[in-house]
C-alpha cells in the first residue's frame, strides 16, 4: 500500500477539483466552501478569493483556466488573478444549488456537476459545456462525482455519491457526446462505500477517493479493486489528480467539513493536500476547446 504525505498544509474546509496545468507545471485545486482557488509553485503558496463558491477547472492555454462556479462556467487570467469573461450561466437561476465535482474530456468539452449547497436529494445535474453550448446530461443527482474519462475517449465515468456506485457512459467518437443510456460500472452499495472525485490512468484504471475512508481506491476496468493508496492524517478525501514528472504522482485534495471538533482533534490536517509519489502513469489533462 502506497502512503500518501502531506503537500500543502492549508487546511480547506472542503478542498475539490484538483489540476495538474501541463503547461505551468503546477498544481491547482479549489476550497469550495472557502470560495478559493490555491496553488504551490516554485515561488510558494498563492490563493485567489471568490465571491461565490468554486469547485473545478479545465485549462484553457497556459495563462487561462476555464472555472465553474455557484452560478456560470466563466474564464480566468492566471496572471492577472482577473475574470476574462463569462462563457455561460450553471443554475443562475436556482439558489440552492452550487457546482461541485467537474473535469475536461478527450474531445475539449467541459462536464461538471451541480448539487445542492446543503446536499438536497436529488437537487443536482451533470452537464457538458462544448464549443459554446452547455447541455445537461443527467438530472435528479443528489451529489456529482467522479468525473472522468477513458484513455482513448470512449467512455466517461461519473456517479451520484447518495447512490453509492460509479456509473459508465458510452460516447460519440466524433464529437464525445453520449450516446446511448449510461450503466452500472460498479456498486459500492453493499460496503457502504461513499465514492468521491475520479481520475482514470493511462491504463484505464480508475482511482477513487472514498469519501470518510482515509484512501483513494484502484479499480481496473472490469470494476476490479487492485489497490489503494493511505491517506492517513486525512479520512475525508474528495478528489485525486495526476500530475508532477512523468505524470506518475498523485494529488489528493481532502476536507474538514462536518467533522467534530473531537475528531478534527485526531485529525488536524484534514482539508489540506496531499500527494503520493509514483503511483502509476497518469493521463495528462484534457485542454477545453473554446
Amino acid at each position: 500500500m502506497t502512503q500518501a504525505t502531506l503537500f500543502d498544509s492549508r487546511t480547506c474546509i472542503l478542498g475539490e477539483g484538483p489540476l495538474w496545468h501541463p503547461l505551468r507545471k503546477q498544481y491547482y485545486w479549489f476550497d469550495i466552501m472557502g470560495k478559493k482557488l490555491l496553488t504551490l509553485g516554485a515561488d510558494g503558496p498563492k490563493e485567489w478569493s471568490f465571491d461565490e463558491h468554486v469547485s473545478a477547472a479545465g485549462w484553457v492555454s497556459e495563462n487561462e483556466l476555464l472555472i465553474a462556479s455557484q452560478t456560470a462556467l466563466f474564464l480566468f487570467d492566471l496572471n492577472s488573478g482577473k475574470t476574462v469573461r463569462k462563457l455561460c450561466h450553471l443554475e443562475a437561476d436556482d439558489a440552492i444549488t452550487r457546482s461541485n465535482d467537474g473535469r475536461a474530456d478527450t474531445y475539449g468539452g467541459f462536464w461538471i456537476g451541480t448539487m445542492g449547497i446543503n446536499a438536497e436529494t436529488n437537487a443536482g445535474a451533470i452537464y457538458r459545456y462544448y464549443k459554446g453550448e452547455l447541455r445537461r446530461l443527467y438530472s435528479d443527482i443528489s451529489i456529482s462525482n467522479s468525473i472522468c474519462f477513458s484513455p482513448e475517449g470512449a467512455y466517461a465515468y461519473y456517479s451520484d455519491t447518495a447512490e453509492k456506485a460509479i456509473r459508465r457512459q458510452k460516447l460519440n467518437p466524433k464529437d464525445g457526446w453520449p450516446t446511448g443510456s449510461s450503466e452500472l460500472w460498479l456498486d459500492l452499495s453493499k460496503e457502504g462505500i461513499n465514492p468521491d472525485g475520479s481520475v482514470i490512468d493511462m491504463r484505464g484504471y480508475l482511482w477513487n477517493a472514498q469519501w470518510g475512508l482515509n484512501r483513494i481506491a484502484c479499480y481496473n476496468p472490469d470494476g476490479v479493486l487492485l489497490e489503494t493508496v493511505a491517506c492517513p492524517e486525512a479520512s475525508q478525501t474528495s478528489c485525486p489528480a495526476f500530475g508532477g514528472e512523468g505524470l506518475t504522482d498523485l494529488l489528493i485534495t481532502t476536507a474538514r467539513v462536518g467533522l467534530s471538533a473531537e475528531i478534527l482533534e485526531k485529525e488536524p490536517m484534514a482539508g489540506a493536500t496531499f500527494l503520493a509519489k509514483d503511483v502509476a502513469k497518469g493521463q495528462q489533462e484534457n485542454q477545453v476547446i473554446l
